[in-house]
């Protein structure tokens, strides 16, 4: 099955980041740290970040790809009613996907906002 970001679903304005960095409970790993902030929505938002301690702009981009793409193959797993943020951490640069997975998995279990 294809799962697919729609674009109403994705924290645009900085103002949304920041409410979510700002009243959203944080987990972290060594590779990412993920903010939830319960919205009273029925949809779920989610945002991806890499600071630019991370290094350029092609550094940050593939950051944020493997963020989104870790958040698109699993999205259907997690529950409704909050706003993800994803920020990428200095070890997420040199790592493959399989990897971000698993970190991103043991978040969502730790934060439990997995569906049962």
């Amino acid at each position: 099955m294809m799962y697919k970001l729609p674009k109403q679903n994705i924290l645009r304005k900085n103002k949304q980041f920041q409410s979510v960095y700002r009243y959203g409970k944080s987990y972290a790993n060594r590779m990412m740290v993920i903010y939830v902030l319960s919205n009273k929505d029925t949809q779920r938002k989610v945002g991806f970040a890499a600071g630019k301690r991370l290094g350029n702009a092609v550094v940050r981009n593939r950051v944020k790809r493997l963020l989104r793409e870790t958040y698109r193959l699993n999205q259907h797993k997690l529950k409704l009613g909050f706003d993800l943020l994803l920020v990428g951490r200095k070890p997420m640069v040199d790592v493959k996907y399989k990897v971000v997975s698993k970190a991103f998995g043991d978040l969502c279990t730790k934060a439990s906002i997995f569906d049962e």
